[in-house]
């Protein structure tokens, strides 16, 4: 089994596009994705309507839920950007996208943690920086819903992880196919310096055994970084060109 785990699109339509060509060459048997599909000052709309296309089992993000929930003073520029490019009907469908999805039965998709779409799994600040979450406060964020020797599959950090977690089970995070950091966040000039690359990761069981391929694509980052200039946003575009701001 050959699975495709993409996550953090964020309105990047570039980034989707390199994304989806590598995983036709690779050959797959299927593809989840993990949320946060359209917001940021890129092409939400556009890649809203890729994503269509696809009809992919997906999970839903907390900005997808918040570009519903939130009132247009408490979202982020980009959150309010993708609001107002998107119809009322995509909107309510992005927010009705579910929380959690069980991919096979050894197979458990989340955004951020089973119950929470806003924590890190992985992950904890300290320091200004994201820094690798001890095991038991992994365990407890996790609940009791991972299988032994199955896996969690992750995402809200845009942090690329392979690690192996309570029970045995793995915990993937296949990073973020279109934005390295988000630029809006208020913490997002003290993450660690990162690359501009779309990135997302092939899970593959050989022997009954779980293992997974962690991918960096080049695309024209340039191009996204442009966009968002455009639109107003040049956190962004030093986010989308170098994989940092500040």
């Amino acid at each position: 089994m050959r699975l495709a785990v993409i996550s953090d699109i964020h309105g990047n339509l570039l980034a989707l596009e390199a994304v989806l060509a590598d995983i036709a060459e690779r050959g797959v048997d299927a593809t989840v994705n993990l949320g946060d599909c359209v917001t940021s000052p890129l092409w939400p709309r556009e890649t809203f309507e890729r994503l269509t296309t696809l009809d992919l089992p997906t999970v839903r993000g907390n900005h997808d839920r918040w570009i519903v929930e939130k009132s247009e003073a408490d979202l982020s520029p980009a959150g309010r950007y993708a609001r107002n490019v998107l119809t009322e009907a995509q909107r309510t469908r992005l927010h009705a996208l579910p929380p959690t999805l069980e991919v096979t039965p050894d197979i458990l998709a989340v955004h951020g943690t089973p119950t929470d779409d806003s924590t890190y799994l992985l992950e904890e600040a300290a320091n200004g920086l994201l820094a690798p979450a001890p095991r038991a406060t992994v365990a407890a964020r996790l609940g009791g819903t991972a299988r032994p020797g199955g896996v969690v599959l992750c995402g809200h950090s845009h942090r690329q992880a392979l690690v192996q977690g309570p029970n045995g089970c793995i915990i993937l995070n296949p990073g973020s196919v279109g934005c390295p950091v988000f630029a809006d966040h208020p913490a997002a000039a003290g993450v660690e310096h990162r690359s501009p690359h779309a990135r997302y990761a092939i899970l593959t069981l050989r022997r009954g055994r779980w293992g997974a391929e962690l991918l960096a694509l080049d695309y024209d980052w340039y191009a996204a970084a442009q966009r968002a200039l455009a639109n107003g946003q040049p956190d962004w575009a030093a986010a989308m060109a170098t994989g940092s701001i500040g």
